[in-house]
């Protein structure tokens, strides 16, 4: 339990003590939102990281050369633990915002950080909201901010399986004209989910697939993306479990 502790001790203590940084921040983003997210990226990071130590996480990261540093992306990866986005974040080389549910929006200080790194937050039992989204999603991308999201809509909570991809979530990469970064993450929830609630030290690894241009693909893929990336995830998944574990 006392990586547990340890971690629930940094969370709190972050999100007390970096008010002064989120009235700096506000501040900053007054004159310069460039500099707001790229200050908001490191710090965030900065947290994260500490997160990670006490976790005792290993994480092995393959394939980053495939990841565009000259424009936004949408990461597109399976999700079996909340540490799936602290162990992505601090990999990112650009502001990236995550897809993430509207309940977020319930907790102070952390939503405020999660606002300052381009987060959106989509309401999944409301379809006309979640087109909104995905729209504001477009934009961010169009505007030189990554997006990741998780389509499979939620946490899978079995092993070694992968929930349907939802199609909807690709509309972002279509309309905003920027490559998709399947990311295949393995052994996460080992870190908390597998024996919660405590945190046992672990090793994770987290490979980034080549990006996939949509103009290059056929009418038929174009049709089933979903299928197609969760395919390319699949592939990739079993590959490194068997390689690695």
């Amino acid at each position: 339990m006392i990586r547990f502790i340890l971690v629930v001790i940094m969370v709190i203590s972050f999100l007390v003590f970096s008010i002064p940084l989120l009235i700096a921040e506000w501040i900053i983003g007054r004159f310069n939102q460039d500099l707001k997210s790229r200050s908001s990226l490191a710090i965030v990071n900065w947290a994260f990281r500490q997160v990670i130590r006490l976790a005792g996480t290993k994480v092995i990261a393959l394939g980053e050369e495939n990841i565009p540093t000259d424009s936004a992306v949408l990461y597109v990866g399976n999700h079996r633990s909340y540490f799936d986005i602290v162990l992505t974040y601090v990999r990112v080389p650009r502001p990236t915002g995550y897809v993430a549910k509207k309940e977020m929006l319930r907790y102070p200080l952390l939503v405020n950080w999660m606002k300052n790194l381009h987060c959106l937050f989509l309401d999944r039992d409301n379809i006309k909201e979640g087109l909104k989204t995905i729209l504001s999603g477009v934009e961010k991308v169009k505007s030189g901010i990554s997006i990741c999201i998780f389509p499979e809509g939620t946490r899978n909570k079995v092993a070694d399986t992968f929930l349907p991809f939802h199609e909807g979530s690709f509309k972002i990469a279509e309309k905003g004209n920027v490559p998709i970064i399947p990311m295949t993450i393995v052994n996460s929830a080992a870190v908390f989910e597998d024996q919660f609630p405590r945190i046992k030290k672990n090793t994770v690894v987290i490979e980034y697939g080549k990006p996939i241009y949509l103009k290059d693909l056929d009418k038929e893929t174009k049709k089933s993306l979903g299928t197609y990336v969760s395919g390319i995830i699949s592939d990739t998944y079993f590959k490194n479990k068997k390689e690695y574990f």
